[in-house]
């Protein structure tokens, strides 16, 4: 039997566009299908699978997925999540396109803000796609690699967001109406200080990284509003071993290297969130 059209996937079909010839998608028979018969497969789970050859190899494996949901379960992340949420409420209702969505955490908070606005959710990993396809009642999910063209119109959103995920600001600008807002959230040098200095194999933060944010979003963006957030999270042992297993660090660092010894009991979150203006 054909997998049903999710319905937030169906409000929000008039942005999609085919990854290959950039035609509008309709609904067949459990797939979406352009005009000239490009066809990609709607999964059970409730996301569409639009990312074609070669797959992004940073994509968050189930293990990595999983880590993320039961992490981001527990609250600690929230502070950062109403943020996003205000930072997004300046924007207004209408369409928002989170590149990197992972789990649709933080698409979620600015949908359950903004009650007139609908989602799109695009990420590589089809793990994380499965929780982000129910994150929310108007999220729909799909399939991308955030390097590359999206699958999406031109000034087709309002708002686009990009948390702790690639950023690709020329699509950003794209995809954006000339009234609309990018925010992005990074980690400031002192994010995760105590896991840091347990877990010494652990991803550190560039200390150039805010210089080459500027510079590759300067000619199709200028900073709005930012806000700094920095507070002291609590942290048992199963979420600290979440915490690295969530990151890009869990490429590097096993589990049982991770908690070989004693953990934090608490941990710096400090991060940036910015909205941006198009040029």
């Amino acid at each position: 039997m054909p997998v049903p059209l999710p319905p937030a996937l169906a409000q929000i079909l008039d942005v999609l566009r085919c990854p290959i010839c950039r035609g509008p998608l309709r609904p067949d028979r459990g797939a979406l299908r352009c005009p000239a018969g490009h066809t990609f497969d709607l999964a059970r789970h409730g996301y569409v699978g639009l990312l074609t050859g070669t797959r992004a190899v940073s994509a968050d494996d189930a293990a990595m997925a999983q880590a993320r949901a039961r992490f981001l379960a527990t609250g600690a992340y929230l502070p950062i999540r109403h943020a996003v949420a205000r930072l997004a409420a300046d924007a207004g209702p209408g369409t928002v396109l989170d590149v990197g969505c992972g789990t649709g955490y933080y698409l979620a908070g600015v949908l359950a803000r903004l009650t007139d606005a609908r989602g799109l959710g695009l990420d590589a990993s089809v793990r994380a796609l499965r929780s982000a396809a129910r994150a929310h009642e108007r999220a729909a999910a799909a399939s991308w690699d955030a390097s590359r063209r999206f699958p999406v119109a031109d000034r087709a959103a309002d708002l686009v967001l990009n948390v702790f995920a690639p950023r690709n600001p020329a699509e950003f600008r794209r995809v954006l109406r000339p009234t609309g807002r990018l925010i992005v959230v990074r980690p400031t040098d002192r994010h995760l200080a105590e896991l840091r200095h347990r877990v010494r194999a652990m991803v550190t933060v560039d200390p150039a990284k805010e210089q080459r944010l500027h510079h590759a979003l300067d000619p199709h963006f200028m900073a709005a509003r930012t806000e700094r957030v920095d507070y002291l999270a609590p942290l048992t042992g199963s979420d600290a071993l979440d915490l690295v297993g969530m990151s890009p660090s869990a490429r590097h660092v096993s589990r049982a290297d991770a908690g070989s010894g004693p953990l934090p009991g608490h941990v710096t979150v400090s991060v940036l969130a910015t909205a941006y203006r198009p040029r």
